[in-house]
């Protein structure tokens, strides 16, 4: 079974830092496209950062600039560093992952992440 483990949310003041990380098991991860997705009270569900099996990344538009996607294959593991953080930032982060052949979608349990002072 496909499992996503989100780790590394937490409470930090505007402007500063976070370092999200996303462990995968039961999948190819050097072949799944994976990314990032946050959706914060009230909110549609939001794109934040995909990277690709060939490490072709896509930013949302709100986050172009601050926030870095990367990925470690040997570790299964996914990152997203969140630099310049503000308030709308705030939101529940979800790892998310993309099969190759079948396109089947999987979604970690998610993260707080809560931007305030």
């Amino acid at each position: 079974q496909v499992q996503l483990v989100e780790s590394g949310g937490g409470l930090v003041q505007p402007g500063g830092s976070l370092r999200l990380s996303c462990v995968a098991s039961g999948i190819s991860f050097s072949i799944y496209d994976m990314g990032w997705y946050r959706r914060a009270p009230g909110n549609q569900r939001e794109l934040v950062a995909t990277i690709s099996r060939g490490d072709n990344t896509k930013y949302g538009d709100s986050v172009k600039g601050r926030f870095s996607i990367s990925r470690d294959n040997p570790k299964n593991t996914m990152y997203l560093q969140m630099n310049n953080l503000k308030p709308e930032d705030t939101a529940v982060y979800y790892c998310w992952t993309r099969g190759p052949v079948s396109r089947r979608e999987n979604w970690g349990q998610g993260t707080q992440v809560t931007v305030s002072t």
